[in-house]
């Protein structure tokens, strides 16, 4: 071996490698490093052990699915999840039938790209046949709850996968992962489960349903980094465009026939160059001004943005302080 002589303290002799030869045989003894996770790794992990936590544990789940960006993520980490098989469960969509156009047609497009099946509860056939009444603020957003709650009966669906998420609303905050609901599609915060160390409980009696939220621990911005790194499609309509819209409650709504504007109420319509961050349906969901007409300049303007997407936008969200915790209670949410 070619090296260099050295004295030991006890008068013996030896011989040592060059300093460069030693650093390469130690690197190469030394253990590859793991690719660092980033936050969004973790988030899609996190999510797809929960579809497949779902999966394996109930019979009949379904994904709540209307086409807006949220539920969009949900089904492609679904899909994800269960690569090369397809998604194992079917859609459903509560259309309260002021919905946005361009968002039942980017609804029907992804379902078909999908190849899953959907199911979709209709508010108007309630209010058809007198089940349902409409309201005399003209939203129909607090009027799915009926609906929503036959279809899971009449279809026996044991497990609804919902886009709600931690950072969206103060009640939506407190909710678990795995959530319980009673033989009325009521939520009771007393019996909601434990998660430590994410171990979820779906355990339900006859005629109760569990609600299972994904992307729990996402934020919106989370949400728009990951479409960002996906490249997921969404609709038109979470894009700066020009619309013809109209104020009401402190939002621009969009003008149709659902209800706006009411010329008594000096409502005027102005065409302005608006997006929508969240999406429920033309009677609830106001847009924001908006010049944001790429990914990269929404998830600018998010993380600038000083207002969460529901505050900003929804408008059943203002009917009252405890709105959302009511909705959850009758069953909703």
């Amino acid at each position: 071996m070619t090296g260099l002589r050295w004295a030991t303290t006890n008068g013996r002799k030896g011989t040592r490698t060059t300093t460069a030869s030693a650093a390469s045989a130690a690197r190469s003894r030394r253990p590859a490093r793991p690719p660092r996770l980033t936050h969004l790794d973790a988030l899609e992990s996190e999510a797809v052990h929960v579809f497949r936590e779902a999966a394996a544990e109930f019979e009949r789940p379904v994904l709540l699915f209307s086409g807006g960006k949220d539920s969009i993520v949900m089904l492609h980490l679904a899909a994800k999840a269960f690569w090369p098989a397809r998604v194992p469960f079917g859609l459903l969509h509560v259309d309260t039938g002021h919905n946005f156009p361009e968002v039942l047609k980017f609804r029907d497009h992804a379902v078909a790209e999908a190849a899953v099946r959907l199911e979709v509860a209709r508010v108007q056939d309630y209010i058809d046949d007198g089940r349902l009444r409409e309201r005399a603020d003209g939203t129909r957003n607090p009027l799915q709850t009926v609906p929503l709650l036959d279809a899971i009966n009449t279809h026996r669906f044991d497990a609804v996968f919902g886009g709600g998420r931690r950072d969206e609303e103060k009640a939506r905050a407190k909710e678990r992962v795995f959530s319980l609901r009673d033989e009325f599609g009521q939520w009771d915060p007393r019996r909601q489960r434990p998660e430590l160390w994410s171990l979820y409980n779906g355990r339900h009696r006859p005629g109760e349903h569990v609600r299972v939220f994904p992307l729990s621990n996402f934020t919106e911005l989370d949400v728009w980094q990951y479409i960002e790194r996906e490249q997921i499609e969404l609709p038109s309509i979470y894009f700066a465009h020009r619309r013809e819209v109209f104020r009401r409650g402190g939002m621009w709504l969009t003008a149709g026939d659902w209800g706006g504007p009411k010329p008594d109420e000096l409502e005027t319509v102005q065409t302005r160059s608006v997006r929508y961050r969240t999406v429920g349906d033309m009677s609830c969901t106001g847009a924001v001004d908006s010049h944001a007409e790429t990914v990269p300049e929404i998830i600018a303007e998010i993380a600038a943005s000083t207002l969460t997407e529901r505050g900003a936008t929804r408008a059943d969200d203002k009917l009252s302080e405890a709105a959302m915790e009511d909705r959850k209670r009758e069953g909703y949410f």
